[in-house]
């Protein structure tokens, strides 16, 4: 089993830590994430900081290698552990990380023409860490990204990613 990476929308960190991890940040009551009500998807194997933030820079004409930000880590909360969580009563031994996308992202995915997909999705595909099955999946995945990125900016919330392991 591998790594597998959930990406919804919130308004704030707090609705996003609840709806993810579980209330007020408590793993061992919380829900999964199609029963906490959250609109999300579940993208396998498809990380934030490598693979979504590759799409992002495929849809602005970018270099990865120039993407100015990345998301941020907000569960859990410092202070982190030196060297291995040995605590069995720590969150980092959950394996349950939780991320803010950039607001930035959002915009970008949810300003993606839809006549540039195909081209952004034949970048993408080729995108060594993501493993799609095939040209048409990657291009629905985009479509999905796309399409949640529009929800959320409608709603003016913000695209969050849970990592599980």
């Amino acid at each position: 089993m591998g790594v597998l990476y959930d990406y919804f929308r919130a308004t704030d960190h707090t609705t996003a830590v609840d709806q993810a991890v579980g209330p007020d940040g408590d793993w061992l009551r919380g829900t999964p994430l199609e029963e906490s009500g959250a609109d999300w998807i579940d993208a396998k194997g498809l990380d934030p900081n490598i693979v979504l933030g590759k799409l992002v820079a495929y849809a602005e004409g970018i270099p990865f290698t120039d993407q100015p930000d990345t998301p941020a880590l907000i569960w859990p909360e410092p202070p982190y552990p030196q060297g291995e969580p040995t605590d069995p009563d720590s969150p980092w031994t959950t394996g349950l990380v939780l991320q803010q996308l950039p607001d930035r992202w959002r915009d970008i995915l949810a300003d993606l023409p839809e006549d540039a997909v195909p081209m952004v999705a034949a970048q993408w595909y080729d995108t060594e860490e993501a493993g799609f099955a095939d040209y048409l999946d990657a291009k629905d995945t985009v479509g999905t990204f796309t399409a949640l990125a529009v929800r959320a900016r409608t709603a003016g919330d913000h695209l969050y990613c849970r990592c599980s392991l």
